[in-house]
Order: structure tokens, then C-alpha cells, then sequence
């Protein structure tokens, strides 16, 4: 029997569903501010549905597209962030070009930078 979509799930049930074992479960909690499921009597967990996708996005994040734990802390804060973040957004085209122009210097410094740091792993092996 699977619960409806917004039913609370205990740690035993997400466990099951995401095939996620508890214990890696409770080491995300600590790990990630942003999960916080509820506490009740006894300090059993329920998860509420908003919590489950975090858990499912800290997995995709995790196991998926290979981020670290802090990585993973970072783009979650990106996204559930405060909202003053958006108000640094640009307003026109002309107001994006210089960020934009910015991020493509710096972008182009870190090709630029891993690209000599290919080939110095590359040198390194054929010399091995």
C-alpha cells in the first residue's frame, strides 16, 4: 500500500520508498539545514512532502550528478536562499551585458587554468 502524494512519511517509510537506508537519512539532517522534518513523541521523524523532495534533490545532487555534501549545501542555498537574492537581478539587457562579459573573462581564466593542469596530469602519466 503506497501513501497518497501529500501524506507525511516516517523515516522507515521514505527509507523504503527512496531505497535511502535511515541512517544516511539522519546524517543529511545534520548535514543539511534546509532538512528538517518534524519531531514528534519519542523523536520520531515525519516527513513532510516538501521534505521529501529536498531528500530526493539531496539524492540527485549526492549519488546522481556526483556533488559534494558541500557542494550540494551550496546549490540547495542557492535555490531556497533568501529572497533578497533576486532583487540583484538585472533589470534590462544593457544592465546584464557587464555581468555577463564578467563571468565570461572568469570562465574563460578557469579553462584556461584546468586546461594547464590537464596537461600537467597528462605529462606526469606518460612520464610514469
Amino acid at each position: 500500500m503506497t501513501k497518497e502524494q501529500g501524506a507525511f512519511r516516517t523515516i522507515g517509510e521514505l527509507s523504503k520508498e527512496l531505497s535511502i537506508k535511515p541512517h544516511i537519512l539522519r546524517y543529511w539532517e545534520d548535514q543539511f539545514a534546509i532538512l528538517n522534518p518534524l519531531k514528534r513523541a519519542g523523536a520520531r521523524r515525519h516527513y513532510r512532502p516538501e521534505d521529501v523532495e529536498i531528500v530526493k534533490t539531496i539524492n540527485r545532487l549526492l549519488n546522481e550528478e556526483g556533488y559534494t555534501i558541500k557542494g550540494a549545501r551550496k546549490f540547495l542555498a542557492s535555490r531556497h536562499g533568501p529572497s533578497e537574492m533576486v532583487e540583484d537581478v538585472p533589470q534590462s539587457v544593457s544592465e546584464a551585458l557587464p555581468l555577463v562579459e564578467n563571468n565570461l573573462e572568469d570562465n574563460s581564466l578557469i579553462l584556461a587554468e584546468l586546461k594547464s593542469i590537464r596537461n600537467q596530469l597528462s605529462n606526469a602519466l606518460n612520464e610514469a
